[in-house]
């Protein structure tokens, strides 16, 4: 479950990680992509750990929250499941048609980055 929230708040971080405040932003760099500790990052700030266990907290909600608002997580991962059957589709019943094939990848490439 716990490594499932971490994959779930890397996704968010990069879709809205610049929304929050720089130290949000870097607490929550440092705890989920790093992977320091709280108390690795509570001693690089000079503060306690359950301030930076709250400041994380917040911080998830706040990621929470635009994404609930937004969406842009779940129609990008859509718009990538789609693709995908696009190109499975137009390789089965259209392999000939080179540029459309290499299109439908530049797409594909496109809502993967």
């Amino acid at each position: 479950m716990e490594l499932e929230k971490n994959k779930q708040m890397n996704i968010l971080f990069n879709f809205y990680g610049e929304l929050l405040t720089d130290k949000q932003h870097e607490y929550m760099s440092l705890y989920y992509v790093e992977d320091l500790s709280l108390g690795e990052i509570a001693e690089q700030f000079n503060v306690s750990r359950q301030a930076v266990y709250d400041n994380l907290k917040r911080s998830e909600e706040i990621l929470d929250s635009y994404e609930k608002k937004l969406k842009i997580v779940a129609n990008s991962q859509s718009g990538s499941e789609l693709s995908a059957q696009l190109l499975d589709y137009a390789q089965q019943n259209y392999a000939s048609d080179l540029k459309l094939i290499r299109m439908i990848e530049d797409l594909n490439n496109l809502s993967n980055r």
